[in-house]
């Protein structure tokens, strides 16, 4: 696959440390009276009522969302002009998981950017999106059904999945540093995951895309491990070995392919 090297998740930890989005929100995780701290009212678009110019964040995001849009039509259409062959009973329910999966870490940062204002919880949102398409495109190419369709943020089709959202959230909602620990949590879970799926494949589109999936997520971890060293944070990891977790925290955010 062909999939353009310009776009990924690279969104999720670009500027991740530094001060936090004052404007009014992203996509459904947005806040409608505007950012708290900010001096100007701000509006549904995030811009300053008081002087009708837009903030350096808002035009950022908006460059963002462009290139995010272009790369997952890439993927899209080097998913279509894959071969469509059979897929195995594993290969099937992998597919649905990670959907499912997807979707937790794009809902849950959702949550948590409206309580706690964390830049990388709006930045990476749109990137799970992204995450989320790209498995729907999956699931389309082998004539399979949503797992999620027609689910509102926070509501989900397996019952174990939607109770891991209901404890990440109650964690997360506690404190800032927790927040951050959660956001550790779903991106080395989603890293273990993504590595155990691609195993069970063989199929070059699928593996594509698993990969692709796994740059970003570790960009997003490095993104909240910064946080986790800005706010001093303890953090244990629980589904990456110590030496993994560490040694992806630490090093250089990924280009995608």
């Amino acid at each position: 696959m062909n999939i353009n090297k310009k776009s990924c998740s690279q969104f999720g930890d670009q500027r991740s440390g530094e001060s936090r989005m004052r404007s009014s929100g992203f996509g459904n995780g947005s806040r409608g009276n505007g950012g708290r701290g900010n001096g100007g009212r701000m509006d549904q678009r995030g811009f300053n009522a008081s002087t009708n110019t837009s903030t350096e964040s808002e035009f950022m995001e908006n460059e963002h969302a462009e290139q995010r849009a272009a790369h997952l039509a890439q993927i899209r259409a080097d998913i279509a002009a894959s071969p469509r062959g059979l897929l195995t009973s594993e290969e099937r329910s992998d597919l649905l998981l990670m959907r499912e999966e997807e979707k937790i870490a794009r809902d849950v940062y959702i949550r948590l950017y409206e309580r706690w204002d964390i830049r990388p919880f709006q930045n990476i949102t749109g990137s799970e999106q992204v995450h989320m398409d790209a498995m729907l495109a999956l699931l389309e190419h082998y004539g399979e059904s949503d797992p999620v369709r027609g689910l509102a943020v926070g509501q989900f089709y397996r019952a174990d999945l939607q109770a891991l959202y209901e404890d990440l959230i109650n964690q997360g909602l506690r404190s800032e540093a927790d927040a951050v620990r959660v956001g550790l949590l779903i991106e080395e879970l989603d890293i273990a995951d993504l590595q155990k799926v691609a195993r069970r494949t063989n199929k070059p589109e699928i593996l594509a895309v698993y990969a692709e999936l796994e740059r970003g997520s570790r960009n997003h971890l490095r993104a909240f491990y910064r946080w986790k060293q800005k706010l001093s944070i303890d953090y244990v990891p629980q589904h990456l070995s110590s030496a993994e977790f560490e040694r992806t925290g630490l090093s250089a955010h990924e280009m995608c392919h």
